[in-house]
């Protein structure tokens, strides 16, 4: 049996640069710290010209964090607030930093989440209540709080306008062994994304999602296998995985005006072959 060729897209593309789709925009990326899908958006929103909060629970890392994009774009804001998602004190004291430091909000990316293998049999309860925390209250928490903002902002200016991102997974959609708690909690946040931007719609918010396949990078190999991570990156149409740019590019691009018409959708990010 001959192997499938290799698509002309397989070869990794050079990131693209910043066309100015958030210029002027307020916005704040959780779990943001490290080398994930978290920080490449919050590169990428400053790479098309807004100000940026970025969060995460671990400090040292944060830090770094801000000391590497301040680096690299000194002249537009990047500020931090250390929070843990799973309490909602720390999720409302956030946005509420968040305001006052960057003046507004106007962009939330609800990126956090926390996955793992363990088959349903051998999985605790622990174990299952830690991801759908983490992966899907936490998104509600940050919702929640960012949709009250907007809603008083609302109230105080109508021109005012909000949106917020969710990172969901295709394993929202997809069944994979080991993934159960971590398959229910983005199909969650996937349901919580199509019920709350109906609501949200009320203040003039958008809510989206975008629903990745498989982008590669270091946390995500200290969870995963290298062997699983290689057979579903093959599995691609395009035989790789994401980099993480491009799941970031693509939430630009739902923050951004671009896209005043679209809410409530979930945005696959997959080559993956019907």
């Amino acid at each position: 049996m001959s192997e499938r060729p290799l698509s002309p897209l397989a070869a990794v593309p050079e990131e693209i640069g910043g066309h100015n789709l958030l210029v002027g925009k307020k916005v704040v990326v959780t779990a943001a710290a490290g080398t994930g899908i978290g920080f490449a958006t919050a590169r990428r929103a400053l790479l098309e010209g807004a100000d940026v909060l970025v969060s995460d629970f671990h400090e040292r890392r944060l830090g770094e964090t801000v000391e590497t994009l301040a680096a690299e774009f000194g002249d537009q804001q990047v500020a931090s607030f250390v929070c843990d998602v799973s309490s909602t004190e720390q999720v409302d004291a956030l946005i509420a930093s968040a305001a006052q430091q960057l003046g507004r909000i106007d962009v939330l990316v609800n990126n956090a989440g926390l996955g793992g293998e363990t088959p349903v049999a051998d999985m605790t309860d622990e174990q299952w209540d830690r991801v759908l925390d983490i992966t899907l209250n936490s998104t509600f928490r940050a919702t929640r709080a960012a949709l009250r903002y907007f809603r008083d902002a609302a109230a105080a200016n109508p021109a005012q306008r909000g949106v917020i991102v969710n990172n969901a997974s295709v394993l929202g959609w997809r069944a994979q062994r080991g993934q159960a708690h971590y398959a229910a909690a983005k199909a969650g946040v996937m349901a919580l994304t199509r019920c709350s931007a109906v609501e949200a719609a009320d203040y003039g918010v958008r809510i989206n999602a975008v629903s990745p396949s498989i982008a590669r990078h270091p946390f995500l190999a200290k969870v995963t296998s290298d062997e699983l991570l290689d057979e579903l990156a093959a599995n691609e149409a395009y035989g790789r995985a994401a980099e993480v740019w491009e799941i970031a590019a693509t939430i630009a691009m739902l923050a951004s005006d671009y896209t005043t018409y679209l809410t409530g959708e979930v945005v696959s990010i997959s080559s993956q072959r019907a």
